[in-house]
């Protein structure tokens, strides 16, 4: 009786898996593909978010990155990526309690005869670091993994908006 109760359990866990793959549902973040089979990406020199975008489509979609800009079907410019910091809040001695990060991906996507698929957009990412001047390495450290999260974040965010266009029949 325990074998046929585990093998009723093994075939409802399985056909709850194929109704749910059927319906076309997906983990939240997943991409398998963009409206186009390869793609040049033009970032600016010595910025990392032009590998961490290779790697990332590379990764999780079916396009395929092309490193001579005429084999590609499209055309993504980044036209700038970078970080900037402003004083959040004050301590009532004038020292910095809290420091605001932001992280700015300005892009745009065009086919190969320069026409616009997305025009020129910003994707603007903040986090909020607290501050303490008694632990100045240890919130170098942090700030420096928080713009890398929100890097990573505006390249998830960017392959979503290229992964909503719709191709022209």
């Amino acid at each position: 009786m325990g074998v046929m109760k585990l093998t009723i359990y093994n075939i409802s866990i399985v056909l709850m898996l194929l109704a749910l793959t059927a319906c076309g549902f997906k983990l939240r973040g997943l991409i398998s593909s963009l409206p186009f089979e390869t793609l040049y990406i033009a970032a600016p020199f010595g910025n990392p978010i032009g590998a961490d975008l290779e790697r990332a489509i590379n990764s999780g979609t079916t396009t395929r990155i092309v490193h001579v800009m005429e084999d590609a079907e499209a055309v993504l410019h980044v036209i700038s990526a970078r970080n900037d910091k402003r004083i959040l809040s004050l301590s009532g001695g004038g020292d910095v309690r809290e420091f605001e990060l932001i992280y700015r991906l300005n892009s745009r996507l065009v086919d190969t005869k320069g026409k616009e698929i997305i025009p020129a957009n910003e994707i603007v990412l903040t986090r909020i670091l607290p501050f303490l001047n008694t632990q100045v390495l240890a919130k170098l450290a942090e700030e420096q993994l928080l713009y890398e999260n929100m890097q990573q974040d505006a390249v998830q965010q960017l392959i979503w908006r290229m992964a909503a266009v719709k191709p022209e029949s």
